[in-house]
């Protein structure tokens, strides 16, 4: 990625639903997963953007309340996130590793790079006059890729060229964006083009290897590895456009500028995320670099919203119908309106209300009640257990529906 996003850091529990038959995307059931507690305090971080621009420093937006309430201010109002069922710890079963390749040991670093570089790209301006880079992977022989939305925004109108591990460039277009989601799908032209298998983020345990492969810093086919250092991690991120709120993995894997948009391996060589971004320790600085504090997109969110932008050029995003107070340093999330006639409103839930709980897990802040919503698909529904004048009843709603785009 050449530009690495802002993010702030609570947690949360990912998901996706099973795409219909004939997608281009292979889909497993979604599995549920165990939402984490945040600590009782979080360090001070920058989380930026990996997106890479040569010679240039890259923006970083520093995590404070202050800061996400002016990203968010306008992005809520009546929305709010999609997810995922309630949470159940996985049991960790036998891993089927890559067969061994030219030599290398099965199911080492070496074998999964093989497996899966070709399939891996770079993304920039084919003219040259912009300099961002990033990262991306084919999900399909006929050309589709996807990478992160910042990664495009930060390309504008640019002509956008993909390099190939094989030395090839394709000129791609943009098949659709979910700024929400920080999610983009690229086509280039092809017919039996190398692919990436995706894997299941739901059956991924702290402490798994984890492969990030990319072009930070512009150096294409970079391999760098660690292990799952969490999971669903809620934060939020900002950069080029809209500011998105996600369950992401996070890991030590070295994430740099330059690597977003790429994929997270793990040992068998599947896809469990897509990188996105980066912590560093203060704003001192304005290019983000590896201090073992990566982040990505769950695959299984990943699939859902990719299959969508292929159909249909766009993504859903869950609908409550509320805004939040993000300046509230918790716990629970404080609602600031309440949209009439829309999913919260429907349910009973007024402005004043504190959501204290989602389906049995507490809701530690704004950026983790929005982060655990926009996990969800539109039209499920979920129990929240809500305080009011003093008093904690629990209330049921159903998400609505809304497509959203850059």
């Amino acid at each position: 990625m050449r530009n690495t996003r802002g993010v702030s850091i609570p947690e949360a529990n990912p998901q996706g639903s099973p795409l219909p038959s004939g997608s281009p995307l292979p889909w497993p059931p979604p599995v549920a997963t165990q939402a984490l507690s945040p600590p009782p305090t979080a360090p001070a971080v920058v989380i930026a953007p990996a997106v890479r621009r040569a010679g240039h420093r890259v923006a970083v937006l520093a995590l404070s309340a202050a800061v996400v309430a002016g990203l968010i201010g306008g992005l809520i109002g009546s929305r709010a996130a999609v997810g995922v069922d309630a949470a159940t710890p996985r049991t960790p079963t036998s891993l089927a590793f890559p067969t061994a390749t030219n030599g290398l040991s099965a199911g080492s670093i070496g074998s999964i790079a093989v497996a899966v570089r070709p399939a891996v790209v770079s993304i920039h301006d084919a003219s040259g006059a912009r300099d961002t880079e990033g990262s991306g992977f084919v999900v399909s022989p006929s050309g589709y890729v996807v990478t992160n939305d910042h990664v495009v925004a930060e390309l504008g109108s640019a002509v956008i060229d993909v390099a190939f591990a094989d030395g090839s460039e394709r000129t791609a277009t943009v098949v659709g964006r979910s700024g929400a989601y920080d999610l983009a799908v690229l086509k280039v032209s092809g017919t039996d083009l190398p692919t990436v298998v995706l894997g299941d983020s739901a059956t991924v345990l702290v402490g798994d290897t984890a492969v990030a492969i990319g072009s930070p810093l512009g150096l294409e086919g970079t391999v760098t590895a660690g292990i799952i250092s969490a999971v669903n991690r809620s934060v939020s991120t900002g950069g080029s456009g809209e500011t998105a709120f996600l369950r992401v993995l996070q890991t030590d894997a070295p994430i740099n500028p330059g690597n977003s948009g790429g994929p997270l391996v793990n040992a068998r060589g599947e896809v469990v995320g897509v990188n996105s971004s980066a912590a560093s320790l203060d704003g001192t600085t304005d290019q983000a670099g590896s201090i073992g504090l990566g982040f990505a997109i769950p695959v299984n969110q990943v699939r859902r919203v990719v299959q969508e932008i292929i159909a249909t050029g766009h993504a859903a995003t869950p609908v409550l119908g509320i805004s939040v107070d993000t300046t509230a340093t918790g716990p629970g999330a404080e609602l600031q309106s309440v949209t009439q006639g829309g999913p919260a409103d429907n349910a009973g839930l007024a402005a004043g209300d504190t959501v204290v709980e989602i389906d049995g897990d507490r809701v530690a802040d704004a950026t983790e009640f929005i982060a655990t919503i926009r996990a969800l698909a539109p039209g499920g529904s979920m129990v929240l257990t809500v305080e009011s004048g003093g008093v904690t009843h629990q209330v049921t709603v159903t998400l609505g529906s809304e497509k959203t785009g850059p």
